[in-house]
Protein backbone atom coordinates (compact mmCIF):
# COMPACT_ATOMS: atom_id res chain seq x y z
CA UNK A 1 0.00 0.00 0.00
CA UNK A 2 1.11 3.44 -0.72
CA UNK A 3 1.37 6.04 2.46
CA UNK A 4 4.06 8.15 1.52
CA UNK A 5 4.00 9.75 -2.15
CA UNK A 6 6.17 12.29 -3.54
CA UNK A 7 4.89 14.57 -5.88
CA UNK A 8 7.09 15.38 -9.13
CA UNK A 9 5.94 18.29 -10.11
CA UNK A 10 4.39 21.43 -9.23
CA UNK A 11 1.36 24.13 -9.21
CA UNK A 12 -2.05 23.27 -9.79
CA UNK A 13 -1.61 19.63 -10.63
CA UNK A 14 0.35 19.17 -7.46
CA UNK A 15 -1.99 20.49 -5.56
CA UNK A 16 -4.78 18.51 -7.03
CA UNK A 17 -2.88 15.36 -6.36
CA UNK A 18 -2.31 16.42 -2.68
CA UNK A 19 -6.26 16.55 -2.18
CA UNK A 20 -6.77 13.26 -3.58
CA UNK A 21 -3.70 11.82 -1.39
CA UNK A 22 -5.08 13.08 1.67
CA UNK A 23 -7.97 11.73 1.11
CA UNK A 24 -7.03 8.77 1.10
CA UNK A 25 -4.70 8.87 3.83
CA UNK A 26 -1.60 9.41 2.24
CA UNK A 27 1.00 11.70 3.32
CA UNK A 28 2.63 14.02 0.32
CA UNK A 29 6.20 15.16 -0.31
CA UNK A 30 6.43 18.53 -2.59
CA UNK A 31 9.88 19.69 -4.70
CA UNK A 32 10.66 23.27 -5.59
CA UNK A 33 12.69 25.34 -7.19
CA UNK A 34 13.95 28.66 -6.28
CA UNK A 35 11.04 30.05 -7.89
CA UNK A 36 8.53 28.31 -6.22
CA UNK A 37 10.05 28.43 -2.80
CA UNK A 38 6.42 29.75 -1.35
CA UNK A 39 4.68 28.18 -3.90
CA UNK A 40 1.03 26.81 -2.92
CA UNK A 41 1.79 23.07 -3.56
CA UNK A 42 4.63 23.53 -1.35
CA UNK A 43 2.71 25.28 1.70
CA UNK A 44 -0.12 22.37 0.92
CA UNK A 45 2.21 19.20 1.50
CA UNK A 46 3.31 17.61 4.48
CA UNK A 47 6.66 17.89 3.47
CA UNK A 48 8.86 19.48 0.67
CA UNK A 49 12.45 19.55 -0.21
CA UNK A 50 14.77 22.15 -2.59
CA UNK A 51 15.52 20.53 -5.74
CA UNK A 52 17.73 23.66 -6.86
CA UNK A 53 17.57 26.91 -9.49
CA UNK A 54 14.36 27.59 -11.23
CA UNK A 55 15.32 26.70 -14.58
CA UNK A 56 13.43 23.09 -15.56
CA UNK A 57 16.83 21.46 -16.37
CA UNK A 58 18.39 22.53 -12.86
CA UNK A 59 15.29 21.50 -10.78
CA UNK A 60 12.10 19.58 -12.04
CA UNK A 61 14.14 17.44 -14.57
CA UNK A 62 16.71 16.80 -12.19
CA UNK A 63 15.89 13.31 -11.91
CA UNK A 64 18.72 11.86 -9.68
CA UNK A 65 17.74 14.67 -7.07
CA UNK A 66 14.36 13.67 -6.91
CA UNK A 67 14.67 10.16 -6.68
CA UNK A 68 17.16 10.76 -4.25
CA UNK A 69 14.85 13.01 -2.13
CA UNK A 70 12.24 10.36 -2.52
CA UNK A 71 14.63 8.02 -1.21
CA UNK A 72 15.99 9.92 1.62
CA UNK A 73 11.94 10.48 2.69
CA UNK A 74 11.35 6.68 2.55
CA UNK A 75 8.76 7.45 -0.50
CA UNK A 76 6.31 4.57 -1.06
CA UNK A 77 5.64 6.00 -4.81
CA UNK A 78 6.56 8.96 -7.51
CA UNK A 79 3.46 10.59 -8.81
CA UNK A 80 4.98 12.81 -12.01
CA UNK A 81 1.89 15.02 -12.66
CA UNK A 82 2.13 15.90 -16.60
CA UNK A 83 4.89 17.67 -18.22
CA UNK A 84 8.29 17.56 -17.24
CA UNK A 85 9.40 13.80 -16.15
CA UNK A 86 5.99 12.16 -16.65
CA UNK A 87 6.65 10.78 -19.85
CA UNK A 88 10.70 10.16 -19.44
CA UNK A 89 10.98 6.30 -19.88
CA UNK A 90 14.87 6.09 -18.86
CA UNK A 91 13.15 8.50 -15.39
CA UNK A 92 10.67 5.50 -15.02
CA UNK A 93 13.22 2.56 -15.11
CA UNK A 94 15.57 4.61 -12.49
CA UNK A 95 12.53 4.87 -10.36
CA UNK A 96 11.79 1.56 -10.37
CA UNK A 97 15.10 -0.29 -10.41
CA UNK A 98 15.52 2.17 -6.72
CA UNK A 99 12.46 -0.06 -5.85
CA UNK A 100 10.05 2.94 -5.70
CA UNK A 101 6.30 2.76 -7.44
CA UNK A 102 5.80 4.86 -10.57
CA UNK A 103 2.15 6.44 -10.63
CA UNK A 104 1.58 5.46 -14.08
CA UNK A 105 2.67 2.98 -16.89
CA UNK A 106 6.27 1.12 -17.24
CA UNK A 107 9.09 2.55 -18.64
CA UNK A 108 8.42 -0.13 -21.59
CA UNK A 109 5.09 1.71 -22.58
CA UNK A 110 6.20 5.00 -22.26
CA UNK A 111 9.23 4.55 -24.81
CA UNK A 112 6.85 2.73 -27.02
CA UNK A 113 4.63 5.37 -27.57
CA UNK A 114 7.14 8.28 -26.81
CA UNK A 115 8.16 8.22 -30.36
CA UNK A 116 5.96 9.28 -32.71
CA UNK A 117 7.04 7.30 -35.30
CA UNK A 118 7.34 3.92 -33.00
CA UNK A 119 4.03 5.11 -31.77
CA UNK A 120 2.39 5.13 -35.73
CA UNK A 121 4.38 1.77 -36.45
CA UNK A 122 2.81 -0.09 -33.64
CA UNK A 123 -0.90 1.25 -34.03
CA UNK A 124 -0.63 0.58 -37.92
CA UNK A 125 0.82 -3.37 -37.16
CA UNK A 126 -2.43 -3.19 -34.38
CA UNK A 127 -5.11 -1.81 -37.33
CA UNK A 128 -5.87 1.38 -35.82
CA UNK A 129 -6.12 3.99 -38.66
CA UNK A 130 -2.90 6.91 -39.26
CA UNK A 131 -3.01 9.50 -41.69
CA UNK A 132 -0.55 9.46 -44.66
CA UNK A 133 2.53 10.86 -43.54
CA UNK A 134 6.47 10.06 -43.33
CA UNK A 135 7.65 8.37 -40.20
CA UNK A 136 11.40 7.22 -41.22
CA UNK A 137 14.51 6.99 -39.89
CA UNK A 138 16.15 9.00 -42.65
CA UNK A 139 16.04 13.09 -41.46
CA UNK A 140 18.26 14.49 -44.72
CA UNK A 141 16.79 17.62 -45.31
CA UNK A 142 16.45 17.08 -49.41
CA UNK A 143 14.79 13.70 -48.52
CA UNK A 144 12.09 15.48 -46.04
CA UNK A 145 11.31 18.01 -48.65
CA UNK A 146 10.76 15.64 -51.33
CA UNK A 147 8.51 13.42 -49.21
CA UNK A 148 6.26 16.82 -48.84
CA UNK A 149 6.24 17.44 -51.88
CA UNK A 150 4.86 14.06 -52.72
CA UNK A 151 2.24 14.43 -50.03
CA UNK A 152 1.55 17.70 -50.73
CA UNK A 153 0.67 21.09 -48.74
CA UNK A 154 -0.46 21.55 -46.54
CA UNK A 155 0.90 19.29 -44.22
CA UNK A 156 2.55 18.92 -40.88
CA UNK A 157 5.97 18.51 -39.41
CA UNK A 158 5.47 17.19 -35.98
CA UNK A 159 8.98 16.47 -33.47
CA UNK A 160 9.52 13.08 -33.12
CA UNK A 161 9.00 13.32 -29.53
CA UNK A 162 7.04 16.25 -29.27
CA UNK A 163 3.76 17.47 -26.94
CA UNK A 164 1.97 19.58 -25.70
CA UNK A 165 2.10 21.93 -28.79
CA UNK A 166 5.77 21.98 -29.11
CA UNK A 167 7.73 21.08 -32.04
CA UNK A 168 4.87 21.36 -34.41
CA UNK A 169 4.12 23.07 -37.42
CA UNK A 170 1.76 23.61 -40.54
CA UNK A 171 3.38 24.30 -43.81
CA UNK A 172 1.38 26.05 -46.13
CA UNK A 173 3.37 26.31 -49.30
CA UNK A 174 6.91 24.43 -50.49
CA UNK A 175 8.72 28.05 -50.08
CA UNK A 176 8.26 27.66 -46.50
CA UNK A 177 9.38 24.23 -45.35
CA UNK A 178 12.81 24.67 -44.58
CA UNK A 179 12.41 27.52 -43.00
CA UNK A 180 9.71 25.19 -40.55
CA UNK A 181 11.33 22.23 -40.76
CA UNK A 182 13.99 24.00 -38.97
CA UNK A 183 11.70 25.70 -36.58
CA UNK A 184 10.74 22.25 -34.93
CA UNK A 185 14.11 21.06 -34.95
CA UNK A 186 15.39 23.85 -33.17
CA UNK A 187 12.10 23.98 -30.70
CA UNK A 188 12.31 20.04 -30.43
CA UNK A 189 16.16 19.65 -29.24
CA UNK A 190 15.59 21.99 -26.70
CA UNK A 191 12.48 20.66 -25.31
CA UNK A 192 13.19 17.01 -25.82
CA UNK A 193 16.83 16.76 -26.63
CA UNK A 194 15.81 15.31 -30.27
CA UNK A 195 15.46 16.83 -33.13
CA UNK A 196 13.90 13.96 -35.43
CA UNK A 197 10.81 14.68 -37.30
CA UNK A 198 8.01 13.38 -39.15
CA UNK A 199 5.57 14.48 -41.63
CA UNK A 200 1.36 14.04 -41.89
CA UNK A 201 -1.16 15.44 -43.76
CA UNK A 202 -2.72 18.27 -42.63
CA UNK A 203 -6.68 18.01 -42.66
CA UNK A 204 -8.04 21.63 -42.30
CA UNK A 205 -11.05 21.31 -40.78
CA UNK A 206 -10.28 18.32 -38.67
CA UNK A 207 -11.32 18.46 -34.91
CA UNK A 208 -8.79 17.13 -31.78
CA UNK A 209 -11.05 14.59 -29.93
CA UNK A 210 -9.19 12.10 -27.51
CA UNK A 211 -10.63 8.84 -26.03
CA UNK A 212 -9.35 8.48 -21.76
CA UNK A 213 -8.60 5.33 -21.23
CA UNK A 214 -7.06 2.80 -17.94
CA UNK A 215 -5.78 -0.33 -17.46
CA UNK A 216 -4.67 -2.13 -14.73
CA UNK A 217 -1.79 -4.81 -13.83
CA UNK A 218 -4.45 -7.78 -14.30
CA UNK A 219 -5.18 -7.16 -17.97
CA UNK A 220 -8.44 -5.06 -17.68
CA UNK A 221 -8.66 -2.18 -19.68
CA UNK A 222 -11.75 0.23 -20.43
CA UNK A 223 -12.15 4.10 -21.39
CA UNK A 224 -14.13 6.99 -19.77
CA UNK A 225 -15.52 8.24 -23.05
CA UNK A 226 -14.10 10.84 -25.09
CA UNK A 227 -13.44 14.98 -24.93
CA UNK A 228 -13.36 17.31 -27.84
CA UNK A 229 -10.21 20.04 -27.37
CA UNK A 230 -10.54 21.56 -31.02
CA UNK A 231 -10.20 25.07 -29.74
CA UNK A 232 -6.46 25.94 -29.45
CA UNK A 233 -3.99 28.14 -30.30
CA UNK A 234 -0.49 27.56 -31.18
CA UNK A 235 -1.68 24.00 -30.91
CA UNK A 236 -1.70 24.27 -27.44
CA UNK A 237 -5.52 23.47 -25.66
CA UNK A 238 -7.50 26.62 -24.39
CA UNK A 239 -11.12 24.55 -24.15
CA UNK A 240 -11.92 21.12 -23.31
CA UNK A 241 -14.84 19.59 -23.13
CA UNK A 242 -17.22 16.24 -22.59
CA UNK A 243 -18.41 14.70 -24.23
CA UNK A 244 -17.26 15.57 -27.48
CA UNK A 245 -20.44 17.36 -29.64
CA UNK A 246 -22.08 15.60 -32.70
CA UNK A 247 -20.24 12.27 -32.15
CA UNK A 248 -23.11 9.53 -32.21
CA UNK A 249 -23.55 6.75 -30.45
CA UNK A 250 -21.68 4.22 -32.90
CA UNK A 251 -18.87 6.28 -33.76
CA UNK A 252 -18.51 6.79 -29.75
CA UNK A 253 -18.35 3.05 -29.27
CA UNK A 254 -15.68 2.58 -32.19
CA UNK A 255 -13.36 5.42 -31.27
CA UNK A 256 -13.63 3.86 -27.61
CA UNK A 257 -12.78 0.34 -28.61
CA UNK A 258 -9.61 1.19 -31.13
CA UNK A 259 -8.43 3.30 -28.33
CA UNK A 260 -8.45 0.33 -25.64
CA UNK A 261 -6.98 -1.47 -29.00
CA UNK A 262 -4.20 1.10 -28.73
CA UNK A 263 -3.47 0.72 -25.42
CA UNK A 264 -3.81 -3.16 -25.33
CA UNK A 265 -1.32 -3.33 -28.15
CA UNK A 266 1.52 -1.66 -25.68
CA UNK A 267 0.22 -3.86 -22.47
CA UNK A 268 -0.55 -0.51 -21.22
CA UNK A 269 -1.35 0.18 -17.37
CA UNK A 270 -2.25 3.27 -15.63
CA UNK A 271 -4.08 6.17 -17.15
CA UNK A 272 -3.60 7.53 -20.31
CA UNK A 273 -4.79 9.24 -23.53
CA UNK A 274 -5.50 8.04 -26.83
CA UNK A 275 -5.96 11.09 -29.29
CA UNK A 276 -7.72 11.10 -32.54
CA UNK A 277 -7.86 13.93 -35.25
CA UNK A 278 -11.52 13.77 -36.08
CA UNK A 279 -13.13 14.72 -39.53
CA UNK A 280 -16.02 13.72 -41.58
CA UNK A 281 -17.30 10.99 -39.34
CA UNK A 282 -13.60 9.24 -39.53
CA UNK A 283 -11.33 9.33 -37.04
CA UNK A 284 -7.32 9.40 -37.20
CA UNK A 285 -4.41 8.13 -34.38
CA UNK A 286 -1.85 11.00 -33.78
CA UNK A 287 -0.44 10.13 -30.62
CA UNK A 288 -0.74 8.30 -27.23
CA UNK A 289 0.00 10.50 -23.83
CA UNK A 290 1.11 7.52 -21.36
CA UNK A 291 0.49 10.13 -18.68
CA UNK A 292 -2.80 12.05 -16.86
CA UNK A 293 -4.09 15.04 -18.83
CA UNK A 294 -4.69 18.50 -18.08
CA UNK A 295 -8.32 18.12 -19.18
CA UNK A 296 -8.79 15.30 -16.91
CA UNK A 297 -11.68 17.27 -14.58
CA UNK A 298 -14.08 17.18 -17.67
CA UNK A 299 -13.75 13.53 -17.48
CA UNK A 300 -14.29 13.37 -13.56
CA UNK A 301 -17.31 15.23 -13.89
CA UNK A 302 -19.33 13.52 -16.52
CA UNK A 303 -18.53 9.89 -14.83
CA UNK A 304 -18.16 11.18 -11.02
CA UNK A 305 -14.82 9.28 -10.57
CA UNK A 306 -11.57 10.40 -9.38
CA UNK A 307 -9.20 9.72 -11.77
CA UNK A 308 -5.92 10.49 -9.68
CA UNK A 309 -7.40 7.86 -6.90
CA UNK A 310 -7.71 5.13 -9.93
CA UNK A 311 -4.06 6.03 -10.48
CA UNK A 312 -2.83 5.54 -7.08
CA UNK A 313 -5.15 2.81 -6.55
CA UNK A 314 -3.54 0.88 -9.95
CA UNK A 315 -0.17 1.48 -9.16
CA UNK A 316 -0.72 -0.39 -6.00
CA UNK A 317 -1.51 -3.30 -7.81
CA UNK A 318 -5.41 -3.06 -7.27
CA UNK A 319 -7.68 -3.83 -10.37
CA UNK A 320 -9.99 -1.22 -11.61
CA UNK A 321 -12.92 -0.28 -9.78
CA UNK A 322 -15.49 -0.86 -12.54
CA UNK A 323 -16.17 -2.26 -15.29
CA UNK A 324 -16.82 -0.89 -18.90
CA UNK A 325 -20.49 -1.27 -18.75
CA UNK A 326 -20.61 0.14 -15.16
CA UNK A 327 -19.45 3.42 -16.46
CA UNK A 328 -22.30 5.98 -16.66
CA UNK A 329 -21.63 9.12 -19.05
CA UNK A 330 -23.99 11.97 -17.24
CA UNK A 331 -24.51 15.79 -18.61
CA UNK A 332 -21.53 17.71 -20.47
CA UNK A 333 -18.36 19.23 -18.75
CA UNK A 334 -16.41 22.45 -20.27
CA UNK A 335 -12.52 23.04 -18.93
CA UNK A 336 -10.72 26.72 -19.40
CA UNK A 337 -7.56 26.88 -18.96
CA UNK A 338 -6.96 30.66 -17.50
CA UNK A 339 -3.18 31.65 -19.10
CA UNK A 340 -1.27 34.25 -17.97
CA UNK A 341 -1.16 35.77 -22.09
CA UNK A 342 -2.06 38.37 -24.22
CA UNK A 343 -4.90 37.41 -26.22
CA UNK A 344 -4.54 40.73 -28.17
CA UNK A 345 -0.81 40.38 -28.60
CA UNK A 346 -1.18 36.84 -30.26
CA UNK A 347 -1.23 35.00 -26.49
CA UNK A 348 1.85 36.55 -25.79
CA UNK A 349 3.10 34.69 -22.60
CA UNK A 350 2.59 37.26 -19.40
CA UNK A 351 5.10 36.75 -16.03
CA UNK A 352 5.08 39.39 -12.65
CA UNK A 353 2.88 39.67 -9.65
CA UNK A 354 -0.65 38.78 -9.04
CA UNK A 355 -1.65 41.96 -7.01
CA UNK A 356 -5.34 39.93 -6.11
CA UNK A 357 -6.98 36.84 -7.48
CA UNK A 358 -10.97 35.69 -6.64
CA UNK A 359 -11.72 32.44 -8.41
CA UNK A 360 -15.58 32.45 -8.50
CA UNK A 361 -17.49 30.15 -5.94
CA UNK A 362 -20.87 27.99 -7.28
CA UNK A 363 -22.37 25.23 -7.83
CA UNK A 364 -20.62 22.64 -10.02
CA UNK A 365 -18.37 24.82 -10.54
CA UNK A 366 -14.68 23.81 -10.19
CA UNK A 367 -11.34 25.33 -9.89
CA UNK A 368 -7.72 24.25 -9.99
CA UNK A 369 -4.77 26.52 -9.52
CA UNK A 370 -1.90 26.72 -8.07
CA UNK A 371 -1.90 30.39 -7.46
CA UNK A 372 -2.70 32.91 -4.60
CA UNK A 373 -2.94 37.07 -4.67
CA UNK A 374 0.81 37.45 -3.77
CA UNK A 375 2.57 34.97 -5.72
CA UNK A 376 4.25 35.84 -8.99
CA UNK A 377 4.08 34.31 -12.47
CA UNK A 378 7.40 32.57 -13.57
CA UNK A 379 9.12 33.34 -16.57
CA UNK A 380 10.59 29.70 -16.32
CA UNK A 381 7.49 27.60 -16.96
CA UNK A 382 4.36 27.60 -18.79
CA UNK A 383 1.71 30.14 -18.33
CA UNK A 384 -1.47 28.24 -16.89
CA UNK A 385 -2.74 29.78 -13.98
CA UNK A 386 -5.59 27.75 -14.16
CA UNK A 387 -8.70 25.44 -14.96
CA UNK A 388 -12.21 25.89 -14.25
CA UNK A 389 -14.64 23.27 -14.92
CA UNK A 390 -18.27 23.66 -15.30
CA UNK A 391 -20.66 21.13 -15.53
CA UNK A 392 -24.44 20.90 -16.45
CA UNK A 393 -26.98 18.96 -17.91
CA UNK A 394 -26.55 19.96 -21.47
CA UNK A 395 -23.84 21.34 -23.49
CA UNK A 396 -25.17 24.69 -23.80
CA UNK A 397 -26.18 25.30 -20.31
CA UNK A 398 -22.73 24.25 -19.56
CA UNK A 399 -21.02 26.82 -22.01
CA UNK A 400 -23.56 29.14 -20.67
CA UNK A 401 -22.63 28.98 -16.95
CA UNK A 402 -18.92 28.90 -18.04
CA UNK A 403 -18.71 32.25 -19.36
CA UNK A 404 -20.77 33.57 -16.41
CA UNK A 405 -18.61 32.49 -14.33
CA UNK A 406 -15.30 33.74 -16.45
CA UNK A 407 -17.25 37.06 -16.23
CA UNK A 408 -17.06 37.25 -12.34
CA UNK A 409 -13.61 36.25 -12.32
CA UNK A 410 -10.79 38.47 -11.12
CA UNK A 411 -7.18 38.56 -11.68
CA UNK A 412 -5.36 42.21 -11.07
CA UNK A 413 -1.55 42.73 -12.14
CA UNK A 414 -1.08 40.26 -14.70
CA UNK A 415 -3.09 39.93 -17.94
CA UNK A 416 -5.05 36.87 -18.46
CA UNK A 417 -6.90 34.97 -20.96
CA UNK A 418 -10.57 34.92 -19.16
CA UNK A 419 -12.14 37.25 -21.07
CA UNK A 420 -11.18 35.80 -24.29
CA UNK A 421 -12.34 32.64 -22.99
CA UNK A 422 -15.68 33.89 -22.12
CA UNK A 423 -15.90 35.59 -25.60
CA UNK A 424 -15.54 32.10 -27.08
CA UNK A 425 -18.34 30.90 -25.21
CA UNK A 426 -20.74 33.34 -26.07
CA UNK A 427 -19.48 32.91 -29.65
CA UNK A 428 -22.87 31.42 -31.69
CA UNK A 429 -20.22 29.17 -33.75
CA UNK A 430 -19.19 27.59 -30.18
CA UNK A 431 -22.80 27.47 -29.28
CA UNK A 432 -23.59 25.46 -32.20
CA UNK A 433 -20.86 23.24 -31.79
CA UNK A 434 -19.20 24.50 -35.28
CA UNK A 435 -15.24 23.89 -33.76
CA UNK A 436 -12.52 22.41 -35.42
CA UNK A 437 -8.73 23.43 -34.67
CA UNK A 438 -8.96 26.50 -37.03
CA UNK A 439 -11.78 28.06 -34.79
CA UNK A 440 -9.38 30.67 -33.28
CA UNK A 441 -8.22 31.61 -37.00
CA UNK A 442 -11.72 31.55 -38.42
CA UNK A 443 -13.27 33.65 -36.00
CA UNK A 444 -10.79 35.76 -35.22
CA UNK A 445 -11.99 39.14 -35.72
CA UNK A 446 -15.15 38.49 -34.12
CA UNK A 447 -13.83 37.08 -30.95
CA UNK A 448 -11.56 40.30 -30.75
CA UNK A 449 -14.33 42.59 -30.71
CA UNK A 450 -16.36 40.34 -28.29
CA UNK A 451 -12.91 40.23 -26.20
CA UNK A 452 -13.11 44.36 -25.89
CA UNK A 453 -16.46 44.69 -25.27
CA UNK A 454 -16.57 41.75 -22.00
CA UNK A 455 -13.04 44.03 -21.13
CA UNK A 456 -14.80 47.12 -20.95
CA UNK A 457 -17.86 45.43 -18.74
CA UNK A 458 -15.46 43.97 -16.18
CA UNK A 459 -13.47 48.08 -15.91
CA UNK A 460 -16.96 49.46 -16.04
CA UNK A 461 -17.86 47.40 -12.68
CA UNK A 462 -14.58 47.50 -11.33
CA UNK A 463 -14.40 50.37 -8.86
CA UNK A 464 -10.33 50.80 -8.61
CA UNK A 465 -10.30 51.44 -12.10
CA UNK A 466 -10.44 55.11 -12.95
CA UNK A 467 -12.74 57.24 -14.68
CA UNK A 468 -10.16 58.03 -17.25
CA UNK A 469 -9.46 54.25 -17.26
CA UNK A 470 -13.11 53.38 -17.99
CA UNK A 471 -13.15 56.62 -20.44
CA UNK A 472 -10.08 54.94 -22.66
CA UNK A 473 -11.44 51.62 -22.49
CA UNK A 474 -14.78 52.31 -23.52
CA UNK A 475 -12.92 54.36 -26.55
CA UNK A 476 -10.74 51.41 -27.00
CA UNK A 477 -13.79 49.19 -27.63
CA UNK A 478 -15.32 51.66 -30.38
CA UNK A 479 -12.00 51.53 -31.91
CA UNK A 480 -11.74 47.54 -32.06
CA UNK A 481 -15.70 47.83 -32.97
CA UNK A 482 -15.16 49.98 -36.19
CA UNK A 483 -11.91 48.63 -37.21
CA UNK A 484 -13.46 45.10 -37.43
CA UNK A 485 -16.81 46.38 -38.74
CA UNK A 486 -16.31 49.39 -40.65
CA UNK A 487 -12.75 49.23 -41.51
CA UNK A 488 -13.53 49.02 -45.58
CA UNK A 489 -15.49 52.25 -45.51
CA UNK A 490 -13.56 54.26 -42.54
CA UNK A 491 -10.27 54.95 -41.66
CA UNK A 492 -10.07 54.98 -37.75
CA UNK A 493 -6.89 56.08 -36.29
CA UNK A 494 -4.94 54.53 -33.48
CA UNK A 495 -5.22 57.20 -30.89
CA UNK A 496 -2.54 57.64 -27.88
CA UNK A 497 -3.68 56.29 -24.58
CA UNK A 498 -4.09 58.72 -21.68
CA UNK A 499 -0.66 59.99 -20.41
CA UNK A 500 0.95 58.53 -23.74
CA UNK A 501 3.49 60.65 -25.46
CA UNK A 502 2.97 59.75 -29.67
CA UNK A 503 6.38 61.23 -30.22
CA UNK A 504 7.98 59.41 -27.76
CA UNK A 505 7.08 56.01 -28.79
CA UNK A 506 8.54 57.06 -32.41
CA UNK A 507 12.12 57.96 -31.14
CA UNK A 508 11.22 61.69 -30.73
CA UNK A 509 9.37 64.47 -32.76
CA UNK A 510 10.90 64.72 -36.00
CA UNK A 511 13.20 61.31 -35.48
CA UNK A 512 12.92 58.87 -38.26
CA UNK A 513 14.06 56.10 -36.22
CA UNK A 514 12.18 53.20 -33.78
CA UNK A 515 13.59 50.69 -31.50
CA UNK A 516 11.96 47.18 -31.20
CA UNK A 517 12.13 46.55 -27.49
CA UNK A 518 11.51 42.96 -26.11
CA UNK A 519 8.22 42.37 -25.60
CA UNK A 520 8.60 39.61 -22.76
CA UNK A 521 11.07 37.97 -20.79
CA UNK A 522 13.28 35.39 -22.56
CA UNK A 523 16.16 34.06 -24.37
CA UNK A 524 17.16 35.14 -27.66
CA UNK A 525 17.83 31.74 -29.83
CA UNK A 526 18.08 32.73 -33.69
CA UNK A 527 18.86 36.34 -35.56
CA UNK A 528 18.08 36.30 -38.73
CA UNK A 529 18.96 40.55 -39.74
CA UNK A 530 22.20 42.34 -39.58
CA UNK A 531 23.31 46.03 -40.12
CA UNK A 532 22.33 47.60 -42.87
CA UNK A 533 19.76 45.04 -43.86
CA UNK A 534 16.79 46.21 -45.97
CA UNK A 535 14.04 44.24 -44.09
CA UNK A 536 10.57 43.74 -46.12
CA UNK A 537 6.94 43.12 -44.55
CA UNK A 538 6.65 39.32 -42.97
CA UNK A 539 10.17 38.71 -42.97
CA UNK A 540 11.38 37.38 -39.62
CA UNK A 541 14.33 39.19 -37.92
CA UNK A 542 14.88 37.48 -34.44
CA UNK A 543 13.76 34.43 -32.39
CA UNK A 544 13.00 34.09 -28.26
CA UNK A 545 12.29 31.14 -26.09
CA UNK A 546 9.45 32.53 -23.32
CA UNK A 547 7.89 30.24 -20.92
CA UNK A 548 8.49 26.88 -22.88
CA UNK A 549 7.48 28.55 -26.25
CA UNK A 550 9.32 29.66 -29.26
CA UNK A 551 8.20 33.43 -30.54
CA UNK A 552 8.93 34.58 -33.81
CA UNK A 553 8.86 38.51 -34.15
CA UNK A 554 8.24 39.80 -38.06
CA UNK A 555 8.44 43.22 -39.36
CA UNK A 556 5.15 44.53 -40.50
CA UNK A 557 6.19 46.86 -43.07
CA UNK A 558 9.50 47.06 -44.64
CA UNK A 559 12.43 49.07 -43.18
CA UNK A 560 16.12 49.23 -43.08
CA UNK A 561 18.08 48.21 -40.19
CA UNK A 562 20.35 50.54 -38.35
CA UNK A 563 21.38 49.15 -35.18
CA UNK A 564 21.02 45.78 -33.30
CA UNK A 565 21.80 45.19 -29.37
CA UNK A 566 21.51 41.68 -29.05
CA UNK A 567 23.03 38.66 -29.68
CA UNK A 568 22.18 34.65 -29.73
CA UNK A 569 22.12 33.05 -26.37
CA UNK A 570 21.44 36.98 -24.14
CA UNK A 571 18.34 36.82 -21.91
CA UNK A 572 16.20 39.72 -22.77
CA UNK A 573 14.32 41.25 -19.98
CA UNK A 574 10.96 42.75 -21.22
CA UNK A 575 11.26 46.28 -22.71
CA UNK A 576 14.67 46.06 -23.58
CA UNK A 577 16.16 47.67 -26.44
CA UNK A 578 16.84 44.55 -29.07
CA UNK A 579 16.94 46.49 -33.09
CA UNK A 580 16.93 49.92 -34.29
CA UNK A 581 15.40 50.97 -37.34
CA UNK A 582 15.87 53.82 -40.10
CA UNK A 583 11.93 53.89 -41.06
CA UNK A 584 9.33 53.61 -39.03
CA UNK A 585 7.91 49.89 -38.29
CA UNK A 586 5.95 47.84 -36.36
CA UNK A 587 6.27 44.54 -35.57
CA UNK A 588 4.49 41.10 -35.02
CA UNK A 589 5.20 38.18 -32.84
CA UNK A 590 4.18 34.69 -33.33
CA UNK A 591 4.71 31.19 -32.17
Amino acid sequence: MIKKLLIANRGEIACRIIKTARRMGIQCAAVYSDADRNALHVQMADYAVYLGPSPSAASYLNAQKIIAVAQQWQADAIHPGYGFLSENSDFVAQVQVAGIIFVGPDSTAIAAMGSKARAKELMAKAGVPLLPGYHGADQHPELLYQEALNMGFPLLIKAVAGGGGRGLRVVEAAENFYSALQSVQRESLAAFADQRVLLERYLPKARHVEVQIFADQHGNCIHLFERDCSVQRRHQKLIEEAPAPGISADIRKLMGDTAIKAATEINYCGAGTVEFLFQDDAFYFMEMNTRLQVEHPVTEAITGLDLVEWQIRVAQGEKLPLEQHEIKLNGCAIEARINAESPQNDFMPCSGLIQSLCWPQAQDVRVDTGFRSGDRVSIYYDSLLAKIIVWAPTRTQAATQLAAVLAQTQIKGIETNSSFLQAVLESSAFLRAEVDTGFLHNHQELLQLKLSLNTLEKQLHDPAVSAEQKSWGAFSAWRNFGQNQFSREFHVHRLPAPGHDADASAGGSGSAQLALKAPLPGKLIALHVKVGDKVTRGQPLLVMEAMKMEHTVKASADCVIAAIHCTVNDFLQPDQLMVEFTDPVSVAVEA
